[in-house]
């Protein structure tokens, strides 16, 4: 977990928006954001100022920041079963969404007939697709590409025009990886 990371977390822990706490830290909202994008980093006096307006100490946020696991192992027994009856899918991520700053990834269980579309508000992110089970058909701009198990595909995220699909009468399952 980053400092942006951290930063985030306490500022939603305590319900305020970016306006709020960049306010109450005499910074801009466009610099706060950056510095919870892990963009910039903040100077001391600025990370200070964060910390007051949050009421946390910097020294233990920085500690936390020093504290996180540089390795992370998950067992099989330890994924929890998502239930999603209604959209068709259950992604099975491998880290929490606070450990997820450059690099996302997934197992993705699709049922016959689902589908996924792109991630939302990602823009020059590269993704990999690799089918471990059945087959699946990733449509991406004006490409349609069938997929079928052991084949990978290496693509960059079109928000506008993407969407990975199930259409045969079997469950698939894919190792999904994508850059934030």
């Amino acid at each position: 977990m980053n400092l942006g990371t951290l930063i985030r977390r306490h500022r939603k822990e305590q319900k305020m928006t970016l306006k709020a706490l960049a306010q109450k830290a005499g910074i801009s909202e466009g610099f706060l954001s950056q510095v919870e994008n892990s963009v910039h980093s903040p100077s001391v006096d600025t990370l200070v100022s964060l910390c007051r307006a949050l009421g946390v100490n910097a020294g233990d946020l920085l500690n936390q920041v020093e504290e996180q696991e540089r390795l992370t192992v998950i067992r099989k027994d330890q994924w929890d079963e998502q239930d999603l009856p209604h959209s068709g899918f259950v992604t099975r991520r491998f880290f929490a969404p606070e450990n997820r700053t450059v690099i996302d990834c997934a197992v993705l269980i699709l049922d016959p007939r689902a589908s996924i579309p792109a991630r939302k508000s990602i823009r020059n992110g590269q993704e990999v697709l690799c089918i471990l089970k059945g087959s699946l058909e990733l449509l991406h701009g004006d490409q349609t590409i069938q997929l079928h198990q052991g084949d990978s595909v290496q693509f960059w995220t079109d928000s506008g025009s993407q969407r990975i699909a199930n259409t045969s009468s079997d469950a698939a399952v894919a190792l999904w990886v994508g850059t934030l």
